[in-house]
């Protein structure tokens, strides 16, 4: 597996025609980008851990007005976005966004799948929404089923609950939701045998056993649901935005 190819970047040229839970993983960023590009409003946007870019483009293609700062910590990722997602209104730029981004910069933000990989997500959001016009757009996805224990780029289990908590402690409205929902195959999950489970975490017992808290969340949730990870993607707006509940 490549270094931009993993378990938590999509590379839609990279993906095999065996590669069922990757092409399952793409058709849903594809469809949370599309839903992205419908809610926000036409302004500067910012699209955060951009990957390689195809969603930057989905953005960039909803109005001829906009144009897309796509913002990536990988510069590898950064280059393959340049050569084979290049679009004349989307801006590539290495970083986190929230070092450079000026107050009120955004009229739409756009960040799909980041907040659980951060230390602090509280801040990341609150930095996010600092760099929200005070008419904008807020655009956030996050996985609503425990995904810590499986995967070690995760470092927080959001609920519907939790996400939406913090979006409203932060003075945050939701105007809008989208619910999505992925089965996986238990079998492929412990032998590996497709790439992007290669990426999983390798003593998925060991880690149980050190956390019997993340076992028992595991086995009541596919108690409850199954095997299916549920994800959930967020329209936010300020809450002093007329019209907002």
């Amino acid at each position: 597996m490549s270094e931009i190819d993993t378990l938590e970047r999509i590379v839609p040229n990279a993906l095999n025609e065996g590669d069922v839970t990757g092409r399952a993983t793409l058709a849903l960023h594809l469809e949370r980008y599309h839903w992205a590009a419908a809610q926000l409003p036409v302004g500067l946007t910012l699209d955060l851990a951009c990957g390689v870019g195809y969603g930057s483009v989905i953005l960039a293609e909803r109005h001829h007005e906009v144009k897309v700062i796509a913002a990536d910590l990988s510069r590898s990722a950064l280059r393959r976005a340049m050569t084979e997602y290049g679009h004349p209104r989307v801006h590539l730029i290495c970083g986190d966004g929230a070092t450079w981004t000026r107050q009120a910069a955004f009229q739409a933000i756009v960040s799909l799948e980041t907040l659980e990989h951060v230390p602090d997500p509280e801040a990341m959001l609150r930095d996010l929404v600092r760099s929200l016009a005070v008419t904008g757009m807020l655009v956030v996805s996050v996985p609503v089923t425990p995904s810590v224990d499986a995967n070690p780029h995760h470092m927080t289990d959001f609920t519907e609950e939790s996400i939406m908590a913090l979006g409203t402690s932060l003075g945050l409205a939701p105007v809008a939701r989208m619910r999505q929902v992925q089965r996986f195959a238990p079998w492929s999950v412990l032998t590996r045998s497709e790439k992007r489970a290669q990426d999983l975490r390798r003593d998925l017992l060991g880690y149980y056993l050190r956390n019997p808290g993340a076992a028992w969340k595991r086995f009541t949730t596919t108690l409850r649901h199954g095997f299916v990870n549920h994800y959930l993607t967020v329209a936010w707006v300020h809450v002093t935005q007329e019209g907002s509940p």
